[in-house]
């Protein structure tokens, strides 16, 4: 009956029956308006929000500071579906995936349906994520405790494979972009013992690699690996988002009714989503891929996920939501936050006086409190989602206007999320690198996801290599956990095989996979160009093992350890993948065109000359940023770009410009006290 009392006491706490209950309410609605635009702007971030809004949280009492906190972080997951479907970039780090099946839907028109998808899964994850808490920290304990190191290493790379399944009828280019990705996560400081890696000194000089040793930002390579291929391609086109009409209300409708048709899958990526987000350390962004990955091993018909398959928009927005309740348990119950957010959040513990662990699940002290937790993610999720039906139509309607009125404030959108990750002009230089290549990939039809999944994955996996090693030796190999997973990831390797060998079958002898990628103008048509690309892989892979065992190994062996696992077979499937394309290339001779450019409208040399243009836009848009610092290069270049680039009048060219500048300066200036720092040639001159 205490826990009953408490349950209800906590839901009259945050609603405005009393003045205590008025007060968090109208805190949690300051939460949740924050929250609603840091979701929709990319780059901010949850975490960056919490830690910017514990200072106003001094003088509040528990309820509402939490009310605060935790209603505009519990948001910022839904409404960065919203970026992630409507323009291909993501809102948040953890609404990635969404991007691989929301954003096709929106360009075929279904940006209301996708929309409405989103919001309607994020709603319902949220809810069991929220019940999950509630339900679950009697026996957190054993959930944590019920895996090991050596079953943590595992699964990193069960999630690996599993995610290989979206390379288009290619596992080997799958596993192969995976085990880049967990190399790409290796660069920087060992965490074990400080080493740095693969920072290429030699190469760059000492402050680029400097600026190494934190390593590759996340939110960096998420941002370019998707978003700068859908700039080229939107600048390509010529066209709108949405290559046919958004639908209106209707098409929203139809979304919420995919969330009851497919709701199996539903629960299960909550359940999956909360569980992930029980374990330390693992998080949202896991999740998302985890849920995504079991959304496609579990479809009859795969081949419809990266082309605008509703459950691809499902899974992860279950998932994302169901995680923040699963990620307060360990921080509630033991003390141990799982994630970044839930790290800010144990300071915002400590500042109100309260220390997480037993006190938290008293009746006489706190239960009441932490079942308010339960309600604000509920109630908070319920306000988001219903103010974001009521703006749909007009916020689809988005994927309509002109994609030349459009790149300007997209790109200004991907440097800001680039910079504001670190405060970091690098950052927005490996935005354009890792762009660059994300653009490539597509060319040649190497699927981006299983990279984005190996780097999220590399240092849960490497610092539990490092423990079941140090802990087991070698014996950790034969535990009873890492068998069956081991067993499972070898199901998944023959199933997708087999899954492969079936394909082929029905589709005749072509030999040229089916893309997964939702199709862009291809501009590399030679066919000697792909196994030149892969040949590149091959290349990167060598070196990275060269300096592994010869600078690395001599100067820490532990170091060397997880690169050397990982970079051996990696090596092997990026050989395997350059003969493979190397037999395409000589089946094909000279016509190596695929389905994907036999749609195209537009010559070769349009679209060669618009590649050109755009990448020569969006480079110059970083020069002028650090040539002049962000205040002046964002009119400037926006400005610039209508007005020679997209050839606009007048009056659309300076309001656009007056419009994006006071956007800019307003909100990330004005408001949030972004440090922008000071353009290269004022330094100079002082």
């Amino acid at each position: 009956m205490e826990y009953i009392e408490s349950f209800y006491n906590a839901l009259i706490n945050i609603l405005p029956f009393t003045s205590q209950g008025q007060q968090a309410f109208f805190f949690m609605l300051v939460g949740v308006f924050i929250g609603f635009w840091v979701g929709i702007l990319p780059g901010i971030g949850g975490a960056a929000t919490l830690a910017l809004m514990l200072p106003f949280i001094y003088k509040m009492d528990p309820t509402s500071a939490f009310a605060f906190l935790l209603g505009s972080n519990a948001v910022t997951a839904t409404t960065g579906d919203i970026t992630s479907i409507l323009f291909g970039v993501p809102g948040e780090g953890t609404t990635a995936s969404t991007i691989v099946d929301g954003h096709p839907m929106a360009k075929k028109g279904e940006a209301g349906r996708a929309l409405g998808a989103a919001l309607m899964s994020s709603l319902v994850g949220a809810i069991f994520g929220a019940f999950v808490l509630a339900l679950a920290i009697p026996i957190a304990s054993p959930l944590v405790l019920s895996i090991g190191s050596p079953e943590f290493f595992m699964l990193a790379l069960l999630g690996i494979t599993f995610v290989g399944s979206l390379s288009g009828g290619n596992l080997v280019k799958g596993l192969m972009a995976g085990g880049l990705g967990l190399l790409i996560s290796t660069i920087g400081l060992d965490p074990i013992r400080g080493v740095p890696r693969f920072t290429f000194e030699g190469i760059l000089g000492q402050g680029p690699s400097i600026f190494l040793w934190d390593g590759i930002d996340l939110v960096a390579v998420t941002i370019g690996l998707f978003a700068i291929p859908e700039i080229i391609d939107l600048a390509v086109q010529g066209t709108s988002i949405a290559r046919e009409q958004v639908g209106k209300l209707g098409g929203v409708m139809e979304g919420v009714k995919d969330t009851f048709r497919h709701w199996w899958l539903v629960l299960k990526c909550s359940a999956l989503g909360a569980y992930v987000g029980i374990l330390p350390g693992v998080g949202g962004g896991t999740a998302q891929w985890v849920a995504y990955a079991y959304a496609v091993q579990s479809s009859p018909d795969k081949e419809r996920f990266g082309k605008g398959a509703v459950e691809g928009v499902l899974g992860p927005g279950a998932a994302n939501n169901s995680t923040k309740g699963g990620d307060l348990i360990t921080t509630v119950a033991f003390g141990i936050p799982s994630s970044v957010s839930t790290a800010i959040l144990f300071g915002a513990f400590l500042i109100q006086g309260i220390v997480p662990g037993p006190d938290m699940l008293d009746p006489a002290k706190h239960l009441t409190l932490t079942f308010s937790f339960v309600w604000i993610i509920i109630v908070a999720n319920i306000i988001t989602v219903a103010v974001c039906f009521l703006f749909l139509n007009q916020l689809a309607k988005i994927t309509n206007i002109r994609g030349a009125l459009l790149i300007p404030f997209l790109l200004l959108l991907i440097y800001l999320g680039g910079f504001t990750s670190k405060n970091s002009f690098g950052d927005m230089i490996m935005v354009l690198i890792f762009g660059a290549l994300g653009w490539l990939m597509v060319q040649f039809d190497w699927q981006r996801p299983p990279l984005l999944v190996g780097l999220v994955l590399g240092t849960i996996a490497e610092r539990n290599l490092w423990i079941s090693t140090r802990a087991y030796g070698a014996a950790w190999l034969t535990h009873p956990g890492v068998l069956i997973i081991t067993l499972a990831i070898l199901g998944a390797v023959v199933y997708s095989i087999r899954q492969i060998l079936r394909q082929k079958r029905s589709q005749g002898s072509s030999g040229v996979g089916q893309s997964t990628s939702e199709p862009q103008m291809i501009l590399l048509r030679s066919p000697v160009y792909r196994p030149i690309f892969a040949l590149f892989f091959v290349g990167v892979f060598a070196y990275l093992l060269r300096e592994t065992f010869f600078e690395i190994r001599p100067m820490e062996e532990r170091a060397a350890l997880f690169p050397i696992i990982i970079g051996i077979p990696t090596l092997a499937l990026a050989l395997l993948a350059f003969g493979q394309e190397l037999m395409k290339s000589f089946r094909h001779g000279g016509d190596h065109s695929t389905p994907l450019e036999a749609e195209s409208s537009l010559e070769p040399p349009v679209v060669r000359r618009r590649t050109i243009a755009i990448s020569i836009w969006t480079s110059g848009f970083l020069l002028a940023i650090w040539l002049v610092g962000f205040n002046i290069a964002v009119p400037v270049s926006i400005f610039l770009y209508l007005k020679l680039g997209a050839g606009e009048k007048w009056p659309i060219t300076i309001t656009l410009t007056i419009f994006g500048w006071l956007f800019f300066y307003g909100l990330f200036d004005y408001f949030l006290h972004v440090p922008f720092p000071e353009g290269t040639l004022f330094l100079w001159f002082k």
